[in-house]
């Protein structure tokens, strides 16, 4: 084998391991690229969804206070209204009492 042959064959060979080296830096970066990229997607997302989160809490709680209230008034409500009865019938059971123990 000539010597020119042998400096082609040793500078394609380097040539090759050059190129070989240069697709496996380039795919370190994609790779590192990919999972920064990936990595930001997650944290905007959880981000979103805590705020989410914060806001549906919120507006549950605020519904509850709502309801909350709503129900202690009407609950007060139907203990006035039982009071007035329980009052009216107070009268006519006093009545009643005095009219026995009169007649009686």
């Amino acid at each position: 084998m000539s010597l020119e042959a042998i400096a082609a064959i040793t500078e394609a060979e380097e040539n090759a391991k050059r190129m070989r080296a240069e697709a496996a830096a380039a795919a370190k970066a994609a790779e590192a690229a990919a999972r920064a990229e990936g990595a930001a997607a997650m944290d905007a997302a959880a981000k979103k969804a805590a705020g989410e989160l914060a806001e549906l809490r919120a507006k549950s709680d605020e519904k509850s206070r709502e309801d909350a209230r709503q129900l202690a008034s009407d609950t007060e409500n139907r203990k006035a209204a039982m009071r007035a009865k329980a009052d009216a019938r107070m009268g006519k059971a006093a009545a009643l009492i005095v009219e026995r123990v009169v007649n009686g």
